[in-house]
């Protein structure tokens, strides 16, 4: 693609930098921010300097924040016993939007993935063992995309919590094998969540 600027150039490749983004695209958006007017820009590269800069992880679920405990996390009228275990931020929003759960969250970070290596020790596994162990809680809600990462991190944490006797359920298969939370609708998504079973009834005896 040729460009007849090098500011026009290096602003494109850093929008083709994005997930699903790529050079035609970038152009358009910054072809777009270039007939706003100064101000707003400002404020749009301001805003994501600010994420960038101030962003937090909440200090019990991991759950992007402004604050040290989230909101979730904070509000008086959530199921503090209940924890639904999600891979990202993504997930909390997918689950939160349908709005069938009361409980709180764990945040993972991500999934076991030995292909891209990344292992349990890189995941928020430990603190969520560690948060069974030192506070009541009567029930584990295992809420995974149902893809083959999923699955073997949702093994994973069974194995990990099981002997805490406490209810460790998994969202029912409403979500087809292959799908991914986020990009479930919100009425499957929370008929999900409601006709949550047993994990272990999903194991082979």
């Amino acid at each position: 693609m040729n460009f007849s600027s090098k500011l026009l150039e290096d602003a494109v490749n850093e929008f083709s930098k994005l997930p699903g983004v790529g050079q035609k695209t970038a152009l358009r958006l910054v072809l777009h921010l270039l007939n706003k007017e100064q101000e707003e820009v400002e404020h749009f590269g301001n805003a994501i300097v600010r994420l960038r800069k101030e962003i937090k992880h909440c200090g019990i679920c991991h759950n992007i924040s402004d604050n040290h405990i989230c909101e979730i996390c904070s509000a008086a009228k959530r199921e503090k016993e209940v924890i639904c275990v999600v891979e990202d931020t993504r997930d909390v929003m997918a689950v939160e939007n349908t709005s069938q759960y009361f409980g709180v969250y764990h945040v993972l970070g991500g999934l076991i993935s030995p292909m891209d290596g990344v292992g349990p020790s890189d995941l928020f596994i430990d603190s969520l063992v560690q948060r069974v162990a030192t506070t009541p809680v009567k029930e584990i809600i295992l809420a995974l995309s149902a893809t083959m990462e999923g699955d073997t991190t949702l093994f994973y944490l069974y194995k990990r919590l099981k002997d805490f006797q406490i209810p460790i359920t998994t969202i029912a298969r409403g979500i087809a094998f292959g799908g991914e939370l986020e990009y479930a609708d919100e009425i499957t998504l929370g008929r999900s969540i409601i006709t949550r079973v047993p994990y272990e009834n999903s194991l082979i005896k």
